[in-house]
């Protein structure tokens, strides 16, 4: 299957969608594979909860395989030009009745294993002993995000909001004059489709409303090494 459209779609209009890049039978060898953990560690989901597991693929190395489709990796190889890995793995639960809304924003933030002062690093923070940075702009330039659904994914549980092209505009400060939500699209996606994004496209979350679960699992891949001492906190080789 050919992806070049898709890739170009991504440069251009800062996202694109793919139908079917998992089969049925993947989709439940990777929900399988969360259920068992969620069992196994005692997670009781209710209708109200929210819910998601960071650092996915530490938490449950076995979804790696899974995940590791030849759709996923032929799209990669093509994007990165074979020259890639993950920086940051998270499971996303938006639950029936779940009053969680996320607002417009860019995702300006990766995980690295260590602070250091160095030029172009910025507002550092700290969860659970990980720290996060924002690096320099070519960095958030060259990553991708693909958000792989477990669910059919409608406007009336969760789809993502997007602004068009607004990756395009680096860094965007609320009330600049590219902090714009006039031209929007929803990102309506089946059960194993996927969506590919870039970090600095400006993207928002409504809450469910249609009691329908929404589970997503948010990859970033990037290809550029970062400056000593600092290193990806999650960094994982992907070969098929």
């Amino acid at each position: 299957m050919s992806y070049t459209r898709n890739i170009n779609e991504l440069k251009n209009i800062g996202y694109t969608k793919l139908d079917n890049l998992y089969s049925k039978g993947e989709i439940n060898d990777i929900t399988n594979y969360i259920e068992a953990f969620n069992i196994a560690n005692n997670y009781i989901q209710t209708a109200n909860q929210l819910f998601a597991i960071r650092q996915l693929l530490k938490v449950i190395p076995g979804l790696k395989k899974a995940l590791s489709n030849k759709n996923l990796i032929q799209l990669l190889n093509l994007h990165f030009e074979s020259n890639y890995f993950l920086t940051k793995a998270i499971y996303f639960d938006k639950p029936p009745n779940s009053n969680w809304f996320v607002p417009y924003h860019q995702d300006l933030s990766i995980s690295v294993t260590t602070k250091a002062d160095i030029d172009g690093y910025s507002n550092w923070t700290t969860k659970k002993d990980v720290y996060g940075v924002q690096p320099p702009i070519n960095i958030l330039e060259n990553t991708i995000t693909i958000r792989i659904h477990l669910d059919d994914t409608t406007k009336d549980n969760g789809a993502l909001k997007v602004v068009p092209k607004s990756h395009s505009n680096g860094v965007i400060r609320k009330g600049s004059k590219y902090w714009n939500m006039d031209k929007q699209d929803i990102c309506e996606i089946n059960k194993g489709g996927v969506m590919l994004m870039k970090p600095l496209l400006l993207h928002a979350s409504d809450r469910t409303i249609n009691n329908q679960r929404r589970r997503v699992i948010h990859l970033e891949f990037n290809s550029n090494e970062l400056p000593n001492p600092i290193k990806w906190y999650e960094y994982e080789k992907f070969i098929s």
